[in-house]
């Protein structure tokens, strides 16, 4: 039989069946396999792929919802992800005018390499910003931090659902929820008994992703950075965004290099929601 043109190849949803497949599509790519990621994107979101026939995928992201469960109020797209072997065939805008249309009015984001960017923009997506990609090994060093950090309690969810909605504009219960499982520290900075930031390094192959990073201000997040770089030999990665630029700066010292710059795009808003001065870094670029 013939093969089937890509262009008649079904979208489908994806599940956490699929998730080796979407690994070797990352591979595929040069990308790292994340499998830990892939698993907990498409637990708290929602994947779409084609089917290779002859096995694997042709192509996957995923949208992860944010707000009603009903009525999302923002939707983030990641880890979009065209085979090699597949690529420049008009594959990627076929899926990205899939999801648009699957999302119907709801807003979108997602951080675009310089190579993914064109498309986007093609497809009515705005730069709204920047994100700055750091990874090295911490070296502790300078005055030591006067804020105050602890490891997360069950106690201080509910606190940090709140905090994390104010700062963030929007509700992230379903993944702020998984990040004691996910997470290998997570921790909150305090004053006079009050969260007021909180951070989580997660394990993506050999290194430590910090993120999300939510904090009061720069002198919280450096705080909540090196007790989470105390707490690990591995090098860390973060992606700040580039209005802090004191605390780029700061990490930059500490032995974080730039790896990347990313556009943060939107698509339906002019800029996200929430109080970006406290939003210093997603979970993962992939979601939010």
């Amino acid at each position: 039989m013939p093969t089937p043109s890509l262009t008649a190849l079904p979208i489908r949803r994806l599940t956490l069946r699929d998730l080796t497949a979407c690994a070797d599509l990352s591979e595929d790519r040069g990308w790292p396999r994340e499998e830990y990621k892939w698993g907990l994107l498409l637990a708290a979101g929602k994947g779409y792929g084609i089917d290779d026939p002859d096995g694997g995928l042709v192509t996957a992201c995923v949208v992860t919802e944010y707000g009603p469960y009903s009525e999302p109020d923002l939707g983030a797209i990641g880890m979009v992800l065209v085979a090699e072997r597949h690529a420049r065939q008009g594959i990627g805008r076929r899926l990205m005018r899939h999801i648009l249309s699957a999302m119907g009015t709801t807003p979108l984001t997602l951080h675009a390499t310089p190579y993914g960017r064109p498309l986007y923009e093609e497809l009515g997506f705005k730069v709204a910003g920047q994100a700055e990609m750091l990874h090295g090994h911490f070296a502790p060093g300078g005055p030591k931090p006067a804020v105050s950090t602890r490891a997360v309690t069950a106690d201080d969810l509910a606190a940090i659902l709140r905090l994390d909605e104010e700062v963030l504009g929007t509700d992230r219960t379903h993944l702020i929820t998984r990040l004691p499982a996910f997470a290998d520290q997570f921790r909150v900075a305090e004053e006079n008994g009050r969260i007021t930031g909180y951070a989580a390094a997660w394990p993506n192959m050999h290194t430590h992703v910090v993120g999300p990073l939510i904090a009061r201000d720069t002198e919280t997040a450096q705080a909540l950075i090196t007790s989470l770089a105390a707490g690990t030999d591995r090098p860390l990665r973060t992606d700040i965004d580039v209005r802090h630029e004191e605390l780029r700066a700061w990490a930059r010292a500490r032995g974080l290099a730039p790896v990347a710059l990313n556009s943060v795009m939107t698509y339906g808003i002019q800029e996200l929601p929430g109080d970006w001065t406290r939003r210093f870094a997603p979970l993962t670029v992939a979601a939010l």
